[in-house]
């Protein structure tokens, strides 16, 4: 660990970082490498993550459960309010990304599975709303890079760091984190 750390704090455990990789993955080699029946599993398998995080989200650690992090009115208020404070988990527009983007893979699965079944098989329509659904959520992956490489550098804090190792960093340059609310447990 370096030296010049004047705070670590424990976000992201190892279900979130994995799933989080996992889906980006899955995501990326879906839309840019995989057909046929490679391209369907490996899309019933990020519906499978997604699934899976979504009961993390009600069960998991203190910063992977969706009640710590809903993009609320009052929580948007309170991010825009402290521009110079660092969230300890997801601020309100990276929340509601990954809400926009677990909607998404959501939507794929669905209606491709849709398009396997006898009575929407080779409906056009449906065949490019699914189409529209990847390229919805490939834009929103790309703002979402967009956005963590802007937060990394507004704040002064290695996101992409911490979703490998689980810990925001905060050196003596960084914002300070928001102060801890005393429901949460690190």
């Amino acid at each position: 660990m370096a030296t010049d750390v004047a705070e670590r704090a424990y976000v992201w455990d190892r279900f979130v970082r994995l799933h989080h990789w996992s889906l980006a993955g899955l995501v990326l080699v879906n839309y840019f490498v995989l057909e046929g029946p490679a391209h369907r599993w490996a899309g019933y398998a990020a519906l499978g993550l997604v699934c899976a995080r979504l009961v993390w989200g009600v069960v998991g650690s203190p910063y992977a459960r969706f009640a710590a992090f809903l993009p609320t009115p009052a929580r948007l208020r309170a991010y825009l309010a402290r521009p110079g404070v660092a969230p300890r988990g997801h601020n309100p527009l990276g929340a509601t990304m990954v809400l926009a983007m677990l909607a998404l893979v959501i939507a794929l699965g669905v209606t491709g599975w849709l398009m396997r079944t006898d009575a929407w098989w080779g409906e056009e329509w449906l065949e490019d709303l699914h189409e529209a659904l990847g390229n919805g959520l490939l834009a929103c992956a790309g703002l979402h890079v967009t956005g963590v490489v802007v937060a990394s550098l507004k704040w002064r804090i290695n996101l992409p760091r911490a979703m490998l190792s689980g810990y925001k960093l905060r050196t003596a340059r960084s914002a300070p984190f928001e102060e801890r609310r005393a429901q949460k447990q690190d």
